[in-house]
């Protein structure tokens, strides 16, 4: 069937301020109700009747293929997860990291991702594309959604000389001219180099007051989220 896929906004939700509204976040040790019900809105919206695998985001390489969770289990710590299954919506949030969804239409293999500084440098998206392929994907396109961008992320220069050791294409400047890191460009290289084609909806987080940033707003930040799923065929 057809692939379905958004990345949030703040709008639409129930959350009051300072996260209005349509906070994502899963804090596991806060406020859980207003988050779960901006989510129920959500999948009412998008997919209804559909089940949502996600995931305790952990900044690693590790990817899962989603399967059903009992009830009250918690979600497994990974920041990348897989299905060829239809009518499940996989779910990846964000505030600042880079959030991206994969496809494969002709297969039904679809992914998604976390990619904050450590998951670019370990490599989390190559890893998803990998575990796709494992189920058959072969013409992968991947949607890369809003993140704070290379002239916003400033980085002491050790770090940055780090990251971009391993994935050149992070090394950036802000636009006040100390060292910064482009997780999106980083995370296109890594995409590029696994013959995924690219589609970037990006915005940056920090720069747009409609998006969720950790960086400009701190603890007083909620959550975005990527959501994407393979529409069963009636």
């Amino acid at each position: 069937g057809p692939v379905e896929l958004a990345f949030t906004d703040r709008h639409g939700g129930v959350s009051a301020a300072p996260y209005d509204s349509l906070n994502l976040a899963f804090f596991e040790d806060g406020e859980r109700d207003v988050p779960r019900r901006n989510l129920a809105l959500l999948l009412d919206d998008f997919a209804p009747g559909c089940e949502v695998s996600d995931l305790s985001q952990v900044h690693g390489a590790e990817v899962v293929v989603a399967a059903p969770r009992a009830s009250g289990a918690s979600r497994p710590q990974a920041d990348g997860i897989v299905t060829d299954a239809e009518d499940v919506v996989l779910l990846v949030r964000a505030a600042d990291c880079v959030p991206v969804l994969l496809a494969d239409h002709d297969a039904g293999v679809l992914g998604a991702a976390h990619a904050g500084r450590p998951g670019v440098e370990a490599g989390v998206v190559t890893a998803t594309v990998a575990a796709m392929r494992d189920l058959g994907a072969r013409q992968v396109t991947a949607w890369v959604g809003p993140h704070v961008c290379g002239a916003c992320y400033e980085v002491p220069r050790d770090l940055q000389q780090q990251v971009a050791a391993a994935v050149p294409a992070t090394l950036a400047t802000t636009s006040w001219g100390t060292p910064s890191l482009d997780l999106g460009a980083g995370v296109r290289a890594q995409l590029e180099a696994e013959d995924v084609t690219v589609v970037d909806v990006s915005a940056c987080t920090r720069e747009s007051p409609d998006l969720y940033s950790y960086r400009r707003d701190g603890d007083r930040s909620g959550r975005l989220a990527g959501l994407i799923r393979t529409h069963a065929r009636d």
